[in-house]
């Protein structure tokens, strides 16, 4: 008891080695300070130096010291004695608090390796369901005669964009999310479209022969009336006009006969207008469409996405703007037309025979075969409804992966719209029963978008993007576009940001129709070679991709190497479709569904995101390497054309910066505790930075909206690169050295930038051109 007595006793009477002193002099003449410190032991040998210890209890001056000696009075000493007996008391419920969190306290399993779990440490994770009993929960949930039932609510016979039937069926997406205890919410956006005169007619006469009145139109064309002579130009794709050009055809002022399919209207008109055609008129030729020969065709030949009529700009509440177009817009007009209204042309028409490559057997035209066309669309303004729903994560609620589906179409638009929003829908349901009912908690969220205006160019979707651009880069880390994904049951067809490579690559060996995995049933020769396709301009995926830097992506079952004939048709009925599919539209879609899903659902289940840098790592090196190998050409024919500049070598650093910092991230994956949800969330947000910085800072969004490097469009890209090397080598005095190298210097310093971003920290850089 005297031993315990004398311990609490040292304890609390100030002894020298329990404190420690601080001694602040301010010199006057700077603004440095010192700080003196000294411990316990510099205080023993001070009391053994000066032989005292009255240090301790004044200061140099003679004052009292604020550390006192207590005096061992009983009335001390239990003083003393309670209060060692609630520190001890509230160390050990602290104590017992932080062993329950710990307890509860759930583990991320990783994601690229497997780590040893962290004893003892709090992590902050969602709880992880094992990724074989998500799969299962999706596959029990989303079912063919749930689809079934989708698919009866959300068909209608007419549903165009801001019509009532649209906002009607936006209604029923709105009311089922709702349903699903989902946050929901809605974008108002007054747009500006083209639609047919409803009082009156466009048309076209050939010759002095009949006035014809096609039904169909394309949205967004020039107006007016105007007459030329007709010349055939097969699909109307740059090289068809090259092979006309080739021929010496004279182009200028004619009136362009293209067949439907292969590429968007909005591409062939301006082909058309890059050849001073002055219209175009486009068919279904019966070669590649078997529908009756008076069916007509529906589109739109805006060259971009989004209201033309506000470009780079949201078209919020009749937001209000100088008067500015898009760039995308045609200067010609363009018209669709029937088969029996072409044939009855086609086989009119005198002049050249085609080149053989066409395996066309009527004449390209003459310059005496002429034909009008008057254009009278009218513009409209409307009002359209994007529809949302989330899934909150339970780590990163703030980040998230989107799923969309248009919701109008030009008509009955089963293929086009329907089949894609019942989709949409069933996941939603499913995906948030499993939240619920089954204890799968997402680490990111899901955010489910029906949005309207699809057929007009992706106009709901881009006008979200538009007016969101700055947090939804930040923030979106996936786009699924759930579009036309049934068309066929022969082929399977992916369209993906290359970063979403490995994702599409996994959920193809894991996905089942008919028994077998997608993979082993459409893949046989390797998904890259039998699945892959580049996204084409037209997809609703790509203003995502190549305009907000989002990786995105596109599928759908096809009829193998034919396109569905009745999109922007008023035939795309679930007749139609069910003949295309054999009667297989529910399987097709539970396939397409549970495809969808499981991208989304790993993507916000998994640690990190599963994306896969180093392949955009191959594809900048292959670029690379072809604009070196041409240069290098044009230097040894034409040196006076395109001098010896560092400019190349440039380029070429900066692809090996890039190189070796995405090596530098994948090993940094490697090293990291991937049980800290703060550093799973810097990597995830490094990751998600590199689609972004493709995007060239140094173009007009308003300009050239699809601004990626390598997967955009326009002369700012590694691919058109090639355009101005082509001309320098065969020696073409109009080519432009200094452009040229203009365009090497912004590509180089776009991949330097991505490069610097995946480093990460300033101070991680060490990179210089």
């Amino acid at each position: 008891m005297d031993q315990a007595r004398s311990t609490i006793s040292k304890i609390f009477n100030g002894e020298p080695h329990s404190y420690t002193r601080f001694n602040l002099t301010q010199n006057m003449e700077g603004d440095n300070s010192q700080v003196e410190m000294k411990l316990s032991s510099d205080m023993d040998e001070e009391v053994r130096e000066n032989g005292t210890g009255d240090h301790l209890n004044h200061t140099s001056n003679g004052r009292p010291h604020i550390v006192q000696r207590f005096k061992r009075t009983p009335k001390n000493l239990c003083f003393m004695a309670a209060t060692a007996l609630l520190v001890f008391i509230i160390g050990y419920l602290i104590g017992y608090v932080a062993h329950r969190k710990r307890d509860v306290a759930p583990v991320c399993a990783p994601s690229v390796r497997p780590f040893e779990e962290a004893v003892g440490r709090e992590t902050g994770a969602a709880p992880l369901m094992d990724w074989d009993d998500v799969k299962k929960l999706l596959a029990q949930k989303l079912t063919a005669p749930k689809l079934d039932g989708a698919f009866r609510e959300f068909s209608k016979v007419s549903h165009r964009a801001g019509s009532a039937e649209d906002e009607m069926l936006g209604d029923k997406v709105f009311q089922k999310f709702k349903e699903f205890g989902m946050k929901i919410w809605t974008d108002e956006h007054f747009i500006k479209v083209q639609d047919p005169p409803v009082s009156g007619f466009n048309k076209i006469v050939y010759k002095n022969g009949p006035e014809e009145r096609p039904k169909g139109f394309l949205s967004y064309s020039k107006t007016g009336s105007l007459t030329g002579a007709a010349l055939y130009a097969s699909y109307g794709q740059e090289g068809d006009f090259r092979l006309l050009r080739d021929k010496s055809v004279n182009m200028n002022g004619r009136v362009m006969l293209v067949r439907a399919g292969k590429i968007s209207p909005a591409e062939k008109v301006a082909n058309a207008a890059k050849m001073n055609a002055s219209a175009v008129l486009i068919y279904p030729d019966p070669t590649d469409y078997s529908f009756g020969d008076q069916t007509d065709l529906y589109g739109h030949v805006h060259l971009g996405s989004g209201d033309p009529y506000t470009p780079g700009f949201p078209s919020f509440n009749h937001t209000q703007f100088p008067p500015v177009e898009s760039s995308g817009l045609p200067q010609i007009l363009a018209q669709t037309i029937t088969q029996a209204m072409a044939t009855r042309i086609l086989r009119q028409l005198g002049g050249e025979n085609p080149p053989e490559e066409w395996g066309s057997y009527n004449k390209l035209g003459h310059e005496n075969d002429t034909i009008t066309v008057e254009v009278n669309n009218v513009p409209t303004e409307k009002k359209i409804i994007n529809v949302f729903g989330v899934i909150k994560g339970f780590v990163d609620a703030d980040r998230y992966v989107v799923l969309g589906a248009q919701r109008d179409s030009w008509g009955p638009g089963f293929a086009a719209s329907t089949v894609g929003t019942s989709v949409l829908v069933e996941l939603a349901r499913s995906i948030s029963d499993m939240v619920k009912n089954d204890g799968f908690k997402p680490r990111r969220s899901i955010v489910f978008a029906s949005w309207s205006a699809g057929e007009y160019g992706s106009v709901g979707a881009t006008e979200w993007l538009e007016g969101y651009l700055s947090s939804l880069s930040m923030k979106a880390f996936t786009y699924i576009n759930l579009d036309g994904i049934v068309t066929g049951r022969n082929g399977f067809k992916v369209a993906g940001s290359p970063l979403l490579h490995t994702l599409i690559k996994n959920a193809l060996n894991e996905v089942k129709n008919n028994g077998n995995s997608l993979a082993k049933q459409f893949a046989r020769s390797g998904w890259e070679t039998n699945i892959l396709e580049t996204m084409k301009m037209d997809n609703a995926a790509y203003p995502f991709l190549a305009f907000s830097g989002i990786p995105s992506m596109s599928f759908r079952f096809t009829s193998g190497n034919k396109d569905y004939q009745y999109f922007g048709t008023m035939l795309d009925t679930q007749e139609k479709l069910n003949a295309a599919t054999s009667g297989q539209i529910s399987q097709l879609a539970v396939a397409a569904g549970q495809f969808a899903g499981q991208i989304a659902l790993r993507l916000v289940h998994d640690h990190l995101l599963q994306m896969d840098l180093m392949k955009y790592n191959e594809i900048i090196r292959s670029n690379v390497v072809k604009i070196n190998l041409k240069a290098k050409q044009v230097q040894r024919t034409w040196p006076q054309l395109l001098p010896q500049t560092p400019t190349l070598q440039w380029l070429i650093a900066a692809t090996a910066s890039f190189s070796r910092t995405s090596l530098s991230l994948l090993k940094d994956i490697q090293n990291s505790d991937l049980e800290d949800t703060e550093m799973c969330r810097i990597i995830n947000d490094r990751i998600m930075m590199v689609e972004r910085n493709f995007l060239s800072p140094y173009i007009s969004p308003r300009e050239t909206p699809f601004r990626h490097i390598l997967l955009g469009s326009g002369s700012h890209t590694l691919k058109a690169l090639a355009s101005p090397l082509d001309a320098h080598r065969i020696g073409n005095p109009d080519a432009d050295t200094n452009l040229f190298l203009n365009q090497i210097a912004l590509a180089t310093l776009t991949i330097q930038g991505c490069a610097n971003s995946l480093a990460g920290d300033f101070w991680a850089l060490n990179d210089e051109i």
